[in-house]
C-alpha cells in the first residue's frame, strides 16, 4: 500500500531523529572526555593571561580592525564611483584593482607591507599603519563591489529629480544617492567588518612588541608558556566572539529592517467602508 505524503514526511523525520540520537550517543561513548577537559578547560592556569589579553590583545584587535575598515570603506567608495564613471580609464583602473586584490590572499599583502616594503624603501612603517594598509587594501576591493551594488540600487529618478532642481551632480551623489546606498548595504558592510576582525589574526606573522600583540598572538604564546593545553586559544576565541556575535546580531537586525521597509504594506481598510452611507441633507432653496 502506498504511503501518503504525510506518512512519508513522518517517516523521514523519524529517520532523521534516529540518526541524530545515534550520533549523539556515539559521541558521548567514544570521546575521551577527561582528555578533552585537560586540553580545553584548564582555566585554573590561564590567570597570567589577564588582564593583558583584554587591555592589550582585545584593544589592538579592535584598533587594527577599525582602522583597516575605515581605510577600506573610503577607498572602496572611491573605487565604486570610478567603476560607475563614464570615463573609461577610471573604470579600467577600478576593475583592475578590484580583480587584483580579490584574487590574492590578504596574508600576501600583509607580508608585502610588513617585510617587503621596509626592504624596498629602507623604512619601517608603524605596526598599525602596516595592518591598516595590508588589510584595508584587500578589504576595499570587496567593499567597492558592495557599494557599487548599493549605488546602482538607488532609483535613477532620485538623481534626475535633484538635477532638475539645479543641484550639481556631485552634490546629488553625496547628499542623496550615497546615504541611500549606505542604508541598503549596511548588512554586508557589517559582515565585512566581521571578516576583517577575523583577518586581524594574521597580524601575528609580522611579529610585534608587547604593546602591539593581538588576540591570536596571546593565545599562541599561552599554549607554549602556560602548560594549559589549548585553553589559551579557547579564551582568545571567546574574546573574538565577544566582538563578532553582537555584530552578527546587528547585521541580522539591519537585514530585517531593510526587508520590512522594502516590503509593500497591505492597505488598511477604510473605516468608512463598513459605515452606513450618509444620506445627503436636503435644503430648501430660498
Amino acid at each position: 500500500m502506498a504511503m501518503t505524503t504525510r506518512q512519508r514526511a513522518r517517516m523521514s523525520k523519524g529517520i532523521q531523529i534516529g540518526i541524530f540520537v545515534v550520533a549523539i550517543v556515539a559521541v558521548i561513548l567514544l570521546v575521551n572526555w577527561q582528555l578533552i577537559a585537560e586540553s580545553f578547560f584548564r582555566f585554573d592556569k590561564i590567570g597570567p593571561l589577564f588582564p593583558d589579553i583584554i587591555a592589550v590583545g582585545l584593544v589592538n584587535t579592535l584598533l587594527y580592525t577599525v582602522t583597516a575598515f575605515a581605510f577600506g570603506l573610503v577607498l572602496g567608495l572611491i573605487l565604486a564611483l570610478m567603476k560607475m564613471a563614464s570615463f573609461a580609464p577610471y573604470r579600467w583602473l577600478a576593475t583592475g584593482y578590484i580583480e587584483f586584490f580579490r584574487g590574492i590572499p590578504a596574508l600576501l599583502v600583509l607580508i608585502t607591507f610588513g617585510f617587503g616594503f621596509p626592504l624596498a624603501f629602507n623604512t619601517q612603517l608603524p605596526q598599525w599603519l602596516t595592518v591598516m594598509l595590508g588589510l584595508g587594501l584587500s578589504s576595499a576591493a570587496y567593499i567597492a563591489e558592495t557599494l557599487r551594488a548599493g549605488l546602482q540600487a538607488v532609483p535613477k529618478g532620485q538623481t534626475e529629480a535633484a538635477r532638475s532642481l539645479g543641484m550639481p551632480a556631485w552634490r546629488a551623489m553625496v547628499t542623496i544617492v550615497i546615504p541611500q546606498a549606505i542604508r541598503v548595504v549596511l548588512p554586508p558592510l557589517v559582515n565585512e567588518f566581521i571578516m576583517l576582525t577575523k583577518d586581524s589574526s594574521l597580524v601575528f606573522i609580522l611579529g610585534a612588541t608587547a604593546a602591539q600583540v593581538e588576540l591570536t598572538k596571546f593565545g599562541r604564546d599561552g599554549i607554549t608558556s602556560l602548560g594549559a593545553g589549548i585553553t589559551p586559544m579557547l579564551v582568545a576565541g571567546i574574546l573574538y566572539l565577544v566582538i563578532t556575535v553582537p555584530l552578527s546580531l546587528l547585521a541580522r537586525w539591519f537585514e530585517k529592517r531593510s526587508a520590512s521597509v522594502s516590503r509593500p504594506r497591505k492597505p488598511k481598510k477604510a473605516a468608512l467602508a463598513t459605515a452606513k452611507p450618509s444620506t445627503p441633507s436636503t435644503t430648501k432653496e430660498a
